[in-house]
């Protein structure tokens, strides 16, 4: 579905998440490689093992590479007119969550955890993590969320 107005949302993908992934993906790469090199000269060495053993790292590589590229590509944290959407990494379509920019009152940044509070207490909320999200990123997605918490929240009186 495509979206509306993608000029106003900010979008903020697992792309941190996925570098484990892409070195994963290239060591199976490279044992499938071997593995077929290696199956090549068993004509001349019995003992070597057979080509097709280079199935299993290839198919654990192309595993790789498609949770690589899911973790690059899809968002993780998206911040819409409507609120912030947040999708989880299994099933994002289906247990996607969005919590208007009108239920949160307050919001506190970290270096690993972004805060959403939905009381004047600070009872209720959600942590989102960051670890996803490359580094350089972090702050921008924290002063966004809290710049917009600000402006929709009413200033309190100053304390007497």
């Amino acid at each position: 579905m495509p979206v509306a107005e993608p000029h106003k949302e900010l979008r903020f993908t697992r792309a941190r998440q996925a570098v484990p992934f892409w070195i994963a993906a290239a060591m199976g790469i490279a044992a499938t490689l071997a593995l077929v090199i290696i199956g090549t000269l068993r004509q001349e060495n019995p003992d070597l093992p057979h080509p097709l053993w280079a199935l299993l790292p290839a198919t654990l590589a192309v595993l790789l590479i498609r949770i690589a590229l899911r973790c690059t590509r899809h968002a993780y944290i998206i911040l819409s007119p409507l609120g912030v959407e947040i999708f989880p990494f299994f099933q994002p379509a289906k247990n996607m969550q969005l919590v208007p920019w009108a239920q949160i009152t307050h919001a506190e940044a970290g270096d690993h955890f972004i805060t959403l509070h939905f009381d004047a207490d600070q009872q209720s909320g959600i942590h989102l993590a960051l670890d996803p999200i490359p580094t350089p990123a972090r702050p921008l997605l924290a002063k966004a969320i809290l710049g917009r918490v600000a402006a929709t929240t009413p200033s309190s009186p100053p304390p007497a």
